[in-house]
């Protein structure tokens, strides 16, 4: 078992109870912090009891917090980090190198997102958590107001998995286009699509919070005659 992961079974562990991924790993032991993930990884493949526990210290925050916003709970969000760390605790002998270790990371937590919810057809309606651990408050968010980001998370739950991957990653993790892409293992004309759907279905589901008095949209008269379109 991987250092410091909690084991399958009852999932009412130290880094649920804290709403975070505290105890996903723990402190590492002679494994420098300076040294590289490349060389973290190897080390781990070739038996490195510490460098596993490091390498997920590092990226656990961001990890984190791509798998809480594309879950939208906790409790699924802590399963699919701890299911996504232990598929890449034993799946390191086999990384090829043709990418970066957390391109590598994050790619194995969004698969194990996107299979939870897959299975279990998630349609989450909780309001987005309270900044903690990994979830650092962003200065200037536009969805400040925590009434609206309810609103907006429970749009973004109703859209199909695939569109709403896309648009997480793009769009609050900040991924460019080509970096999410490869994240999701598909052609980048399909996350271009993909997040142009899913915009185009949030504007119908969210267009109330542009017209919170319920007003109906003043269309221009339709006539008939030499002034009709």
């Amino acid at each position: 078992m991987p250092p410091d992961v909690p084991q399958h079974g009852p999932r009412r562990t130290a880094e649920r109870s804290a709403g975070g991924p505290a105890a996903v790993a723990g402190a590492s032991g002679g494994t420098s912090r300076e040294t590289p993930d490349r060389e973290l990884l190897a080390a781990h493949a070739a038996g490195d009891p510490d460098a596993f526990a490091e390498l997920v210290r590092r990226h656990r925050d961001r990890l984190w917090a791509v798998a809480l916003r594309t879950l939208g709970d906790r409790e699924e969000a802590a399963d699919a980090l701890q299911d996504a760390m232990l598929s890449a605790y034993r799946a390191a002998a086999g990384f090829r190198g043709d990418s970066a270790v957390t391109t590598w990371l994050h790619r194995i937590v969004v698969n194990a997102c996107l299979d939870r919810m897959r299975r279990r057809q998630v349609r989450a309606t909780v309001p987005l958590p309270e900044a903690g651990p990994g979830e650092p408050a962003q200065p200037g968010d536009p969805i400040a107001d925590r009434d609206t980001a309810l609103v907006v998370h429970r749009a973004l739950a109703e859209l199909p998995v695939e569109q709403r991957a896309a648009l997480i990653l793009v769009e609050l993790e900040g991924h460019s286009v080509a970096e999410t892409a490869v994240l999701l293992g598909v052609a980048e004309g399909t996350v271009k699509s993909r997040c142009a759907r899913g915009r185009a279905r949030l504007a119908v589901l969210l267009g109330h919070l542009r017209n919170p008095e319920g007003e109906a949209d003043v269309q221009p008269e339709r006539t008939t005659g030499e002034g009709a379109l």
